[in-house]
């Protein structure tokens, strides 16, 4: 059976999806998948980073992870995409990055690739699910495998009982949101593992 190959695709403003980022990766690890782990290009002008202490100290912190490829996408069998909500949708870096996929999905190559996805907001109802919901109907375009974590396991009820995929108050990433993303993680991995076998 080959090893699933996960790309751990992330964008981080304060660190929050960044964190989901790193659980994800050692949960895919410890599931037995080849991981990568990159993060999706800035493309806000350097001043405005620069004029936010918390945002210029996580840039700083992960400009040595590779930024995200068309090689990464096409390397991949499956996605763990993780995010935070602007205005109730993904962030225009991530979906700057996903506009530039249209020649990968008029090839035919994002076809029955697995995705998963988290996010984070200021607050419990700052548009998570709606965040996750715009992801996955992109992504059904492309003709993907949406791997949602629906209700299989207890630690997503404990974690604030999202079906959609885990999702966090800003800053608040805690002992049982880590179970719920390790979980989601695996769980990505697993089947993504019985597409590839």
């Amino acid at each position: 059976m080959s090893k699933p190959k996960i790309a751990v695709i992330f964008y981080s403003t304060y660190g929050t999806n960044h964190q989901m980022a790193e659980v994800a990766a050692k949960a895919a690890e410890e599931a037995g998948a080849e991981v990568r782990v990159r993060r999706v290009a800035e493309t806000a002008p350097a001043e405005v980073v620069q004029g936010q202490d918390a945002w210029a100290a996580q840039a700083e912190k992960t400009k040595d992870i590779p930024e995200v490829s068309h090689d990464d996408m096409t390397w991949a069998d499956g996605y763990f995409i993780s995010a935070p909500t602007r205005y109730g949708s993904a962030p225009s870096q991530l979906r700057a990055f996903i506009d530039t996929l249209g020649g990968l999905w008029f090839e035919g190559k994002l076809i029955n690739k697995t995705v998963t996805a988290t996010t984070s907001a200021q607050n419990v109802h700052g548009g998570q699910e709606s965040t996750l919901l715009s992801l996955y109907q992109s992504v059904m375009h492309w003709g993907a495998i949406v791997v949602a974590p629906g209700y299989t396991d207890p630690v997503l009820f404990e974690a604030g009982g999202n079906p959609y995929g885990y999702s966090a108050e800003a800053g608040k990433f805690d002992d049982k949101g880590r179970a719920a993303v390790a979980h989601q993680a695996k769980r990505l991995v697993e089947i993504t593992g019985k597409l590839v076998a």
